[in-house]
């Protein structure tokens, strides 16, 4: 895929499946075989869908702002601000995916809480 065609994929997926809220619609997105690194969520399609049908309903609110993507080769890089989680601070989280025919083969993300003070001015996006 070029890497205009990786941008559009994820942008797409982002926004039906975590934005829309619909964990069905993973399946466009995402190989059968999908490989998660995420401990919290199963191996595979089926078991993404699961996970987050079960989010959504539990966690309306939620929605991720794609701040930065960043495509190279068959890989990409999704720096987010998460948002609208009941009780928890709003979270910074950069996912990485590689893909594979077209589709979604591998994720890995890595999530930090924005603390209620940021010393210095730092901003996180």
């Amino acid at each position: 895929m070029l890497p205009k065609e990786i941008d559009k994929l994820i942008r797409d997926f982002y926004a039906e499946v975590f934005n829309g809220h619909d964990a069905a619609a993973a399946a466009k997105y995402m190989r059968p075989d999908y490989i998660q690194h995420n401990p919290g969520v199963g191996q595979g399609r089926d078991a993404f869908i699961a996970a987050f049908a079960e989010k959504f309903r539990k966690v309306p609110t939620f929605h991720l702002e794609i701040k930065h993507l960043i495509v190279q080769d068959d890989m990409a890089c999704v720096h987010l601000h998460a948002q609208g989680l009941p009780g928890k601070a709003e979270s910074v989280v950069c996912d990485l995916y590689r893909i594979q025919d077209g589709l979604l083969a591998e994720h890995w993300d890595v999530l930090q809480p924005i603390p209620p003070e940021l010393i210095g001015n730092n901003d996180l996006f």
